[in-house]
């Protein structure tokens, strides 16, 4: 199965993040990308120079483009800087694709530090979005904003997770990159339970855009009609593949190796 995803976000002019990174990522796992694009941004390994949103009825045109033609097995959501663009992106979701898995990165802060969503539109995204999200993937500064509370631990992740859990998403992926040491740690919770994956940290500065690749390669896997944890898993080992064959751009945070390739077992859908 190819499997069609949807991809609601900003564009990266860099090619490591955003919309770029996210057709890169479908692509290598098998399936096939599509975009509604929310923003553009002036971006590079140093930072963001530069954000142009695009018109609300821009992105619904192009919403409505690809699912009264194409169809999508899958969405994934990134960038959705404000809350017009949140409360439209919700709206035509609804009408268009009801029912069909959505896997939300809750963009919020660039790696350099640029802000990505206004401030007053957090509790939109809590309100309006939520509530349709198969699995969210939180960084630990996002899950801190979004569940208003300090994340030092791995304690505290888990009970962020959980608090996040209560806001009506089935299904919560806290990314532990954030916090210090060796060891890495990520917890995908669910009403039923808490799965933790754990790696040695790999040294290297050049992680720009593995949030966006993490939150598309698990929709191509949703979409490829893959359970959620085996999405995760697989599209954990493409992320850990692409930073450690990482090509070394740019003077900054450098992009992934988003055409690394995986052993075609582990690719197939179903595999882990």
């Amino acid at each position: 199965m190819k499997g069609r995803v949807l991809i609601c976000a900003g564009s990266d002019s860099g090619g490591g993040a955003g919309i770029q990174a996210d057709i890169k990522a479908v692509t290598a796992l098998g399936g096939f990308a599509m975009t509604a694009i929310t923003a553009l941004t002036a971006q590079n390994t140093l930072g963001v120079q530069g954000v142009f949103p695009v018109p609300t009825e821009f992105i619904a045109a192009q919403i409505a483009s690809v699912m009264d033609d194409l169809g999508a097995d899958a969405i994934k959501t990134g960038m959705l800087h404000d809350t017009p663009t949140i409360n439209l992106v919700c709206d035509e979701l609804l009408a268009r694709a009801p029912g069909v898995p959505l896997v939300a990165d809750p963009v919020m802060v660039a790696k350099g530090g640029h802000r990505l969503l206004a401030p007053d539109a957090v509790e939109t995204l809590k309100r309006r979005l939520m509530p349709l999200v198969t699995v969210l993937t939180p960084n630990i500064p996002e899950a801190e904003v979004l569940a208003e509370m300090d994340i030092r631990s791995e304690a505290d992740m888990l009970r962020a997770a959980e608090a996040l859990l209560t806001l009506g998403v089935p299904a919560v992926l806290l990314k532990g990159g954030h916090m210090e040491g060796e060891v890495l740690v990520d917890l995908l919770a669910t009403p039923e339970g808490v799965t933790r994956f754990e790696e040695r940290r790999i040294a290297t500065p050049h992680t720009h855009g593995t949030g966006c690749t993490l939150a598309s390669a698990i929709a191509a896997g949703l979409a490829q009609g893959m359970a959620l944890l085996p999405a995760v898993e697989r599209a954990r080992r493409y992320v850990r593949a692409a930073i450690q064959s990482a090509p070394g751009f740019g003077a900054g945070h450098g992009p992934l190796d988003h055409g690394v390739t995986l052993d075609p077992a582990r690719i197939a859908v179903g595999g882990v």
